[in-house]
């Protein structure tokens, strides 16, 4: 039992309440972070039922749950930019054009 401690804290095999937490707090990525008023939060179900979430089970939730990499955000963010730029010389220009 003592080797499945060190092997958990070596690996970082997260528990359901750690994994529930990282989703409340947001840094999945998938919510905002606010607490989740379930009825039964993550995992509490399985446990009840007598069949808690193995090692592996937790292991492969944490892995699938981690944020994936938004490559596009970057340049869409200057490219809406860009947008908004030339909307407003557009309109700068077009409101001199009609005081004249």
């Amino acid at each position: 039992m003592a080797a499945l401690a060190a092997m958990a804290r070596q690996t970082h095999i997260p528990t359901s309440d750690h994994l529930r937490r990282r989703i409340d707090n947001g840094e999945l990525g998938d919510k905002v972070s606010f607490p989740d008023p379930a009825a039964a939060p993550l995992g509490t179900d399985d446990e009840a039922a007598g069949f808690p979430p193995t090692e592996h089970e937790r292991a492969l939730a944490d892995q699938q749950n981690r944020p994936a990499p938004h490559p596009t955000t970057r340049f869409m963010t200057g490219f809406t930019a860009i947008i908004v730029l030339i909307t407003v010389v557009a309109i700068v220009s077009l409101s001199a054009l009609m005081w004249r």
